[in-house]
């Protein structure tokens, strides 16, 4: 099996191992964005709104998604630039941006013309938005697979300590 190094500092790091740091390091970025331009907003009836115009959910689950959407934003894009139980967050991302792309689509085979919602209000559902998404689901996805990979042939179990190992082992 052929492997592939990039030397850093007199070490050879495996590009596997690079990938998947700026994986994580992006999606992290993105959902930390996400969440921002969600909390900054005056009030998160606005984010309600959107999650309305996609008509699946009752008012009292729209308002409930639209307070709480948010912050479990944050807290992953969090816990993917920390590296922290990297297997389990990275499913995690992988299975609410796998849910954002199958309404997303939906609605937009549907002919629905409305926001995606996706970083507040404003930005309408099109073909960009959908290829964006599903970019981040694939990045997403590949993160996942190699984060199960690393873990697997180190062996570790799936504590914050080995997790935090295998992030320090990949960036030396």
């Amino acid at each position: 099996m052929l492997r592939r190094y990039i030397p850093i500092g007199g070490q050879a790091l495996k590009v596997s191992h690079v990938l998947l740091v700026l994986g994580r390091m992006l999606l992290g970025a993105v959902f930390l964005y996400a969440a921002y331009s969600k909390l900054r907003q005056p009030s998160y009836i606005l984010f309600a709104m959107a999650i309305h115009s996609y008509q699946l959910a009752p008012e009292w689950a729209e308002l409930g998604l639209a307070r709480a959407l948010p912050w479990l934003e944050l807290a992953l894009g969090l816990a993917l630039l920390s590296g922290i139980f990297l297997r389990y967050t990275a499913a995690t991302a992988s299975v609410l941006l796998a849910i954002f792309f199958g309404v997303m689509t939906r609605s937009y085979l549907a002919g629905q013309q409305i926001n995606c919602g996706c970083f507040g209000i404003g930005e309408a559902l099109s073909p960009r938005t959908l290829a964006r998404d599903g970019a981040l689901l694939a990045v997403s996805f590949a993160v996942t697979v190699g984060a199960f990979l690393v873990e697997r042939q180190h062996g570790n179990s799936s504590t914050a300590i080995s997790q935090a190992r295998s992030a320090h082992t990949a960036l030396e």
